[in-house]
């Protein structure tokens, strides 16, 4: 019944259509994200037929003998047409095993993509995992979302942080200079974790300038210096926060505070889900307690970011 293919740069036209319509499908999808880092994973993603029309696609990268769906993404996943069910998605995966067998490949590592992302309930995947791949769950990542409908309040601590910087008179703005908040954020990362942001600044930029509706930053200023910020992933249905950070001072005045008072309770007021990301490390087997419950204060609860492993 299915037809798969590999992708090639020839199909990217038909690529980004499908993600676009696709019950799960988000910006990050589109070949034009994915493509960024296209020298640093060998592609291999797949495309299914019915008919010769497009059903589902699968984002995905190869290293040897191992499928990774996708390294490179936060989430990846099968992504289908609405009218797919529990019974063609089992079916989509006992094909991808088929086929992926026939290309020397012997391990699948599938990271499904959380439930805030589908505009309609789309688990079917999770169900086939088990069912048709036998596949078990090899990590689970724990992030904070804030669902807006539900008004949950901000502990005091955090309400007083933003009193805090609005009496010194902090100013909440969005900013086309990503230069001065990557300062922060790389200056951050170097002291606490001797790391570097995934994308470098000119990467970033790059993706904003194919994406400037849906990458935006916002910053926390004091005068002409900047205090912190945030990058947001803006897609159908979630404000996805892809960096955080404020320098000392910022820390200092609750810059944070009235920048997710701002964003959440005004900018945002009216997107369903506010998530702030994950506060795990290590395949989910290391909480930041500090992280989280700084996240929590603003109404964040938890949603699972899960990877899945299966031998074929």
């Amino acid at each position: 019944m299915f037809e798969i293919k590999r992708y090639s740069p020839d199909m990217k036209e038909a690529w980004d259509g499908f993600v676009k319509t696709s019950r799960q499908g988000t910006f990050l999808f589109e070949r034009d994200y994915m493509d960024y880092h296209c020298d640093r994973f060998s592609d291999f993603s797949l495309m299914i037929y019915v008919k010769n029309k497009l059903f589902a696609v699968l984002p995905a990268n190869r290293d040897g003998d191992m499928l990774y769906s996708h390294q490179g993404l936060t989430y990846g996943g099968l992504l289908t047409q609405w009218q797919a069910t529990a019974e063609t998605v089992c079916e989509i995966f006992q094909c991808i095993n088929d086929f992926l067998k026939c290309e020397d490949i012997h391990r699948v590592v599938y990271k499904a993509i959380p439930w805030i992302y589908h505009r309609l309930p789309s688990e079917e995947d999770l169900y086939a995992l088990v069912h048709v791949c036998k596949a078990r769950l090899m990590a689970r990542d724990i992030a904070s979302t804030i669902v807006s409908s539900t008004n949950l309040k901000f502990t005091e601590l955090r309400r007083r942080g933003s009193r805090k910087a609005l009496q010194h008179q902090v100013t909440i703005e969005e900013t086309t200079d990503l230069a001065s908040f990557w300062d922060v954020l790389n200056a951050n990362l170097q002291s606490k974790y001797h790391a570097t942001p995934v994308h470098t600044l000119a990467e970033i930029r790059r993706l904003k300038d194919f994406f400037p509706r849906n990458i935006r930053a916002f910053v926390a200023k004091l005068g002409d210096e900047t205090l912190g910020g945030v990058l947001v992933y803006v897609s159908n249905q979630v404000v996805h926060c892809q960096y955080i950070s404020a320098s000392p001072s910022g820390k200092a005045l609750g810059a944070l505070d009235l920048l997710f008072d701002t964003l959440i309770h005004h900018t945002f007021k009216d997107v369903p889900y506010f998530d702030f990301g994950k506060s795990t490390e290590q395949l989910g087997s290391y909480l930041n307690t500090k992280l989280i419950f700084q996240k929590e204060g603003f109404g964040g609860r938890g949603v699972c970011y899960d990877w899945y492993e299966w031998q074929l």
